[in-house]
């Protein structure tokens, strides 16, 4: 407490993810209509381990709904996983005077929560994460823009590939969740993907290359999630399996990056909200999700338990028009 006024910190913490400022933006401005002192702690957990913070007021936010990355900053950290760290970073939150925090992050930064509140340390955990790979949750902050950033990507490399009658591979992120892949395949018009989920053999992969050519087509896309597999050597056996020019194109951190679309602002905002709605109410070790288009929450412990599968269905659809 400050003054009579609690005192919330907010952090984001792991991979940048497009909607994270918006969230940041939503918890400051609710902290302040609530009666709220807003603390930003700089780059995640680092910054309770090593005292780095600010006090934040509306000016802090001012213009940055539209902009991507964390004006936070954002960093792993492995010393939070040693007991002693952790115990530092609960004293460091206490000296610096929170009565609660905010974590924007993914199910990584949820675990760094959950310690934090079995010290005492009341904790709410949003979802930020390019991959959508959060079980409890349907929707994760930045998932909408990075697949947009990797269908304008595509829709380019398609429009060269057509013109060289070429099979461009192209990597997504999405190193355990095929989520990314499967999206951005349907949109794109991809011949296949191929993700961790979906681990298909390259030799289907040319097959299917080969008898949708006998209709006439003469360029394709293949997605690839990362992790899976080397696209430049998915390409090379393409290749050579079907005689088509192929090549690979990986798209990296250009996914993380950009103006967060309207549904990452949107949902950033409700869930900054209700993360800040939930401390006033006294709730810790809880974690904001989106559950049949309704803003819930659940236990940290309970959302770490869940799992979350690819949509089948939806494979099987994109495999019933990929031709």
């Amino acid at each position: 407490m400050k003054n009579g006024r609690k005192v919330i910190g907010v952090m984001t913490s792991g991979g940048d993810a497009p909607g994270m400022n918006a969230a940041i933006r939503a918890v400051v401005r609710t902290a302040i209509s609530k009666r709220m002192i807003p603390v930003g702690i700089v780059k995640g957990y680092n910054g309770l381990l090593n005292e780095v913070y600010e006090e934040m007021d509306a000016g802090s936010v001012s213009n940055i709904i539209q902009t991507g990355g964390t004006i936070l900053k954002t960093a792993r950290c492995m010393e939070f996983y040693e007991a002693d760290n952790r115990k530092k970073a609960y004293e460091n939150a206490k000296k610096i005077g929170l009565d609660g925090l905010v974590v924007i992050g993914g199910d990584g930064s949820y675990q760094g929560a959950k310690y934090l509140s079995e010290l005492g340390l009341p904790c709410i955990g949003i979802p930020g994460t390019i991959d959508n790979d959060i079980s409890c949750t349907e929707y994760t902050i930045g998932y909408d823009t990075a697949m947009n950033t990797v269908v304008q990507c595509v829709d380019k490399l398609n429009d060269t590939s057509q013109s060289h009658e070429r099979c461009s591979v192209v990597e997504v992120m999405g190193r355990h969740a095929g989520h990314i892949a499967l999206n951005t395949g349907i949109a794109t018009g991809a011949i296949q993907i191929i993700t961790e989920e979906i681990p298909t053999p390259v030799e289907e992969i040319a097959a299917h290359i080969r008898k949708v050519r006998e209709t006439g087509k003469d360029h394709f896309i293949v997605i690839v999630s990362e992790g899976y597999g080397n696209p430049v050597e998915i390409a090379e056996q393409i290749q050579e399996m079907t005689g088509i020019d192929s090549r690979a194109t990986i798209l990296g951190h250009i996914q993380r990056g950009g103006n967060p679309t309207l549904r990452d602002r949107v949902m950033a905002t409700q869930m900054g909200y209700e993360a800040v709605s939930l401390l006033e109410e006294g709730m810790s070790n809880r974690v904001v999700a989106l559950k049949g288009n309704r803003i819930v929450n659940y236990d940290i412990h309970e959302a770490l338990k869940m799992k979350k599968g690819l949509d089948m269905g939806l494979y099987n659809i994109m495999m019933g028009t990929c031709y």
